[in-house]
């Protein structure tokens, strides 16, 4: 029974491992917890505290930033393509590969720098 088992979990790796769009997945989100590292930076990324109240606040505070950062992020997505220059350039496989769950612009200590201007909403110039 137990060389069952071992079988099964062999085969079921097998198929996870062969299954190219649950890896992809998996990377996206192995990069954003990168960006965790980045974002909390004090302490390596771990609770500083022991008393409960100031590690909810801590994981808080890193929840929204995350919040922000994709926002931000999505913001920027939605505008780049409305843009019809990238209308041809970008195929349906490349909007689905699309996520906002994106960080190397983020610079540790809280500096964005951001290579295009705002997006209009942002701005407050909307058209």
């Amino acid at each position: 029974m137990l060389e069952v088992g071992r079988a099964q979990k062999t085969i079921f790796v097998a198929r996870y491992l062969r299954d190219r769009e649950i890896q992809e997945g998996l990377n996206v989100v192995e990069g954003w917890n990168g960006a965790n590292d980045i974002i909390f930076f004090g302490k390596s990324g771990e609770l500083s505290s022991n008393r409960r109240d100031q590690q909810e606040l801590s994981v808080l505070a890193l929840y929204l930033l995350q919040t922000a950062l994709v926002f931000v992020n999505t913001l920027t997505i939605q505008d780049t393509l409305a843009d019809p220059e990238w209308a041809d350039v970008l195929t349906d496989e490349d909007k689905r590969a699309l996520t906002p769950l994106f960080w190397m612009h983020t610079q540790p200590y809280g500096e964005v720098r951001r290579r295009s201007p705002l997006p209009a909403r942002m701005r407050g110039t909307e058209n």
